[in-house]
């Protein structure tokens, strides 16, 4: 057998390349990759800050009861005939309920009116639920409206009633009339919120003049 350890006589081992000292730069195709996913991870965050819509910490519904006038409102299908003279009148039950009666001049003249009965959904009273239906049919799981409370005025003065797909929002005030300043914060809180603020229509008080005849 030969055993020679003439190096000539040795098979050639392969070569292997040898590992970097460091690791290669990132391509632009990675970065970009990652930048965007923190900008995606980013406004999934925002979105469910946003969808967590958050309530006064507590309404005393005694002092919460009588009228409210109507100062402004985002445009729903059930005040389409309501042209001026908005009103919610709420009278705590000794069941722990509320009345609830909305008023508004049509634009015949006449006084529409809606009774329903809202439900408070914890303790602190800031998250109604409200019906409508007639009191035979109150009981089915249908026809009922989230009313959250999301800003109140430590004297009860003003409030602002929004939900939690921001579809509705409502600001109401104890007089017919609100401060221009308090109206423009309120909605500025609303559109940090995440309501359509650029929808809101302001609610008429009186009712409009008549069209004089030609």
């Amino acid at each position: 057998m030969h055993t020679s350890s003439d190096p000539a006589s040795l098979p050639a081992r392969p070569r292997v390349p040898l590992a970097p000292a460091t690791a290669p730069a990132p391509t632009r195709r990675v970065v970009a990759a990652a930048a965007l996913a923190l900008a995606l991870a980013a406004t999934a965050a925002h979105a469910a800050e946003l969808d967590r819509l958050l309530t006064v910490p507590s309404v005393d519904l005694q002092r919460y009861a009588g009228t409210w006038h109507e100062i402004a409102r985002l445009p729903n299908r059930f005040q389409a005939q309501c042209v001026s003279e908005v009103t919610a009148t709420y009278t705590p039950r000794d069941d722990g309920t509320v009345a609830v009666v909305n008023r508004c001049r049509t634009p015949a003249g006449t006084l529409d009116s809606a009774d329903g009965l809202a439900r408070a959904q914890d303790d602190t009273n800031a998250k109604l639920t409200v019906s409508f239906l007639p009191p035979a049919l109150r009981w089915l799981p249908i026809g009922r409206g989230d009313y959250w409370v999301i800003e109140l005025d430590p004297d009860y003065r003003w409030l602002m009633v929004g939900e939690p797909r921001r579809e509705f929002l409502w600001v109401l005030s104890r007089e017919p009339v609100m401060p221009k300043d308090t109206l423009e914060s309120l909605l500025g809180r609303a559109r940090e919120a995440g309501f359509p603020v650029d929808r809101v229509m302001l609610s008429a008080q009186r009712p409009p003049s008549p069209t004089p005849e030609k």
